[in-house]
């Protein structure tokens, strides 16, 4: 299946395998670790990266808001890599096609000015709390709140029959907690050790899956 519908704390999310989240009360669509520009930052320092490897990001983000057709877009974080480049004209041909409202939660890579954002008509904040919940970019545990960030670029190893190995992208849940995996192209991963407290929801090009951890 492309989705995984979860209940947390009476509101409904569904993990999508383009590793989003959609918080369907709020119609809220959840995106970490874009990092838009890394793929011009690689190819500016000679790395063999395709050009179209650049509007992957855009197509991606794209088929997404259409098949959610979310109210709002909340980015939580490193939505771009680092300073402007080619792909900020990009990201605004990509804005003014896109009719929901479009929130940044600013990450440790948001180095652009807010009033770059501004000028779209993006609200850049540093957290959002809302019944609740709490999204931030860096994961952080707080009374009364169930968090969602990102930051980390979870990953989880799965083990076969054998002594074969696959890693592959995942969210992450903690009783308070949940890791959004990184959405952009090229951003790498960090693999998680679950408990069997936890729970992994692992996702493929085609899939999202809970990962049996018993």
């Amino acid at each position: 299946m492309s989705t995984q519908s979860i209940k947390i704390n009476n509101q409904t999310f569904i993990l999508h395998r383009l590793c989003v989240v959609f918080w369907k009360e709020k119609s809220m669509l959840l995106i970490s670790d874009v990092h838009l520009g890394k793929v011009s930052h690689f190819r500016k320092f000679g790395a063999a990266v395709p050009q179209k490897a650049v509007r992957k990001n855009f197509e991606m983000l794209t088929e997404a808001i259409d098949f959610f057709k979310p109210k709002t877009v909340c980015f939580l974080g490193d939505l771009f890599h680092s300073s402007l480049n080619k792909e900020w004209e990009l990201f605004e041909q990509w804005v003014g096609r896109t009719a929901a409202e479009i929130i940044l939660v600013a990450g440790n890579h948001d180095i652009i000015s807010p009033l770059k954002y501004e000028g779209l008509k993006i609200q850049v904040v540093q957290e959002i709390q809302s019944d609740g919940f709490l999204l931030t970019h860096h994961p952080e545990e707080r009374d009364g709140f169930f968090n969602f960030s990102g930051h980390i670029h979870p990953a989880v190893r799965l083990r076969g029959l054998g002594r074969q190995t696959l890693r592959l992208p995942c969210f992450f849940k903690s009783k308070h907690q949940m890791i959004v995996p990184a959405f952009g192209e090229f951003t790498g991963n960090h693999t998680l050790k679950p408990s069997k407290k936890d729970e992994v929801y692992a996702v493929t090009k085609e899939n999202v899956f809970q990962v049996d951890l018993s």
